[in-house]
């Protein structure tokens, strides 16, 4: 039996290796899908990166475009995946198949879907509208050079989408049974408390900063955010980390740290939430430094998620539920731009070893993408009068 177009797709790609940042191989794949589509494709390196990780390195993005009359269509997902540790019953990078299922790192995050989507195309004709491909290769790492690069590419070209589906692996049980209209906030932040180092014999002669870090953290902890909303859970502060690194029994250290994560809700704000600890922190003798990774967004439920919802259950015969759960995504950058929805396979497996797909899940999927597009592609362009 020959492979689906799908299955084809998802093994080209799960061959390529593309720890993130991802560069090369996987771009050169997905290019020579999109060309014979009548695809203009656009490649660029965005970034130069410097020796903190957290500054990111330099990152490859794709920007496709096939246009069309009316509206703009857009799908958005990345190349890069997470390394895939130690323990796999075959190569991570060499596709394999035992029984209903395909193994390979970024089955399901998120190659799978991105291969369904550009099946998807085959069978949505160039005049319908015109749809893009925004895809990066910097997702799972420090996301500052890729969907914000490509943001920027699309907002210079003037080639804004009217809507946009990220295929992200959002359903849980069973295909089709979530969707995600929306992502809490995230900061982490650093904690650091100074003192004097001394023997802990003289405590006289040394200032333990010990103390002061649990009294700021007893705080932290006291802290009630937020009840949540009719959309989002209530925002949650994490104490991530303690560290001092001290290897001597008998020394009073000279500093202590600590680390939070905070998931927020549209209640609160990035910004609000780092004043707000800073001043505590800053009351209790310690410093704090902070960064945003994204705050909270919501595409309230309309024509976006009517059309998903739509076209799942007239495959799947079941109906996805609207959900703000989970991590954050590149959706936190694209939400500025256009209304989005995360829709695609199968969380159940994603980062884990022997990451898999179920075959026919990926024939499925592409009919729903298929659907989507040609339901949103077949409204009015934006700006017209009804």
């Amino acid at each position: 039996m020959t492979d689906s177009l799908a299955l084809q797709y998802a093994k080209k790609l799960i061959s390529c290796e593309s720890i993130t940042p991802a560069t090369g191989t996987a771009f050169d794949a997905l290019e020579q899908m999109l060309i014979p589509l009548g695809f203009t494709v656009h490649r660029f390196i965005a970034g130069e990166g410097d020796e903190n990780p957290a500054h990111g390195a330099p990152v490859e993005n794709l920007f496709a475009i096939r246009k069309g009359p009316g509206r703009h269509f857009a799908f958005a997902g990345h190349l890069d995946v997470v390394p895939p540790g130690e323990g796999w019953h075959s190569n991570p990078f060499v596709p394999e198949i035992r029984g209903d299922l395909l193994y390979g790192r970024g089955a399901v995050d998120m190659k799978g879907s991105i291969a369904a989507f550009v099946a998807a195309l085959h069978d949505i004709p160039a005049e319908v509208g015109t749809i893009s491909l925004i895809i990066t290769g910097d997702e799972e790492g420090p996301a500052i050079y890729g969907t914000r690069a490509l943001i920027d590419h699309m907002r210079a070209h003037r080639v804004i989408p009217d809507a946009c589906l990220i295929g992200e692996p959002t359903s849980v049980h069973r295909l089709g049974d979530m969707m995600k209209i929306g992502r809490r906030g995230s900061v982490n932040m650093w904690i650091e408390v100074s003192g004097t180092q001394g023997h802990v014999a003289y405590p006289h002669l040394a200032s333990n900063p010990i103390p002061k870090l649990v009294a700021i953290l007893a705080q932290i902890e006291a802290i009630h955010l937020d009840d949540g909303t009719d959309w989002f859970q209530p925002s949650n502060i994490e104490i991530t980390d303690i560290s001092v690194g001290n290897k001597a029994t008998n020394v009073i250290p000279a500093k202590a740290g600590a680390r939070l994560s905070i998931r927020f809700n549209d209640l609160q704000q990035g910004e609000s939430l780092v004043a707000h600890m800073g001043a505590l922190v800053e009351s209790g003798g310690g410093t704090l430094t902070a960064m945003i990774s994204g705050e909270a967004f919501l595409t309230p439920p309309g024509e976006l998620s009517a059309a998903i919802s739509e076209a799942v259950e007239a495959v799947t015969g079941i109906v996805p539920e609207p959900s703000t759960t989970g991590g954050t995504s590149d959706a936190r950058f694209l939400t500025k731009i256009c209304p989005v929805v995360e829709f695609g396979l199968c969380n159940a497996t994603m980062h884990k070893l022997d990451e898999a797909v179920a075959i026919a899940d990926l024939d499925i999927l592409t009919e729903i993408y298929k659907r989507v597009a040609l339901k949103i592609l077949a409204g009015r362009p934006i700006g017209s009068q009804a």
